[in-house]
């Protein structure tokens, strides 16, 4: 894991889209999760950007302004991370937690198909939960931006093995890194709740919102 403020550049929330190209042209990161089958064929496959459009705002490029934070300052903000390079690690800290449920998924453009996309677009719009979120990474990287107490984003990169919990009424938001691959385990308390609540002046007065500023931005 590492935590850093993002570097404001702006960004456009339309990944680079997927174009047809042959092995010869497919990043090694992501022919390494392709099956032998499809080795030797054409295949679907997303550039991964050069350095040389990094101003262009990419949200799956770094982002990168050198102005690291630790997990203290994360967890001032609420957000908790885990190094835990075996899973009865995750099996412990679900017992003390009371993480009843878990899933796994895969966002990758060969698993998720021509709707990968837009899953990563929506995926990047700043939003809330009304329960924690929890992402224990098992594959691949990615990055969550959460906003600081000046409302500041701060990416926050993560790894095979890092878990990250997120409270409930926190602004935040998803995207993969370059290599279009992660794999997570999703954790969960009661049963799955999935609906994503995007920033807006009326949310304010949600009682999720109002406990997460109460606790953590005063």
């Amino acid at each position: 894991m590492r935590a850093y403020y993002y570097d404001n550049v702006e960004v456009s929330q339309t990944p680079p889209a997927i174009t047809q190209s042959t092995t010869a042209n497919v990043a090694p990161s992501v022919q390494r999760h392709r099956g032998r089958a499809a080795a030797a064929a054409d295949v679907v496959a997303i550039p991964t950007p050069s350095k040389a459009t990094a101003s262009i705002g990419d949200q799956r490029l770094p982002h990168d302004s050198g102005r690291d934070l630790a997990a203290a300052d994360l967890e001032k903000l609420g957000v908790l991370y885990y190094r835990l390079p075996d899973v009865s690690g995750v099996d412990e800290l679900a017992s003390q937690r009371g993480y009843r449920n878990r899933d796994e998924i895969t966002v990758s453009p060969e698993k998720m198909g021509a709707v990968y996309e837009d899953k990563v677009k929506s995926f990047f719009h700043e939003h809330l939960h009304e329960d924690e979120e929890i992402r224990y990474i098992r594959d691949g990287r990615g990055y969550f931006d959460v906003r600081s107490k000046g409302d500041d984003w701060v990416r926050i990169q993560l790894e095979k093995d890092d878990l990250i919990i997120l409270p409930a009424g926190i602004y935040h938001r998803f995207t993969t890194d370059a290599d279009n691959y992660i794999q997570a385990m999703r954790l969960f308390k009661d049963e799955p709740k999935w609906t994503p609540l995007n920033r807006a002046p009326e949310l304010d007065s949600n009682e999720h919102r109002q406990g997460y500023v109460s606790q953590f931005l005063k």
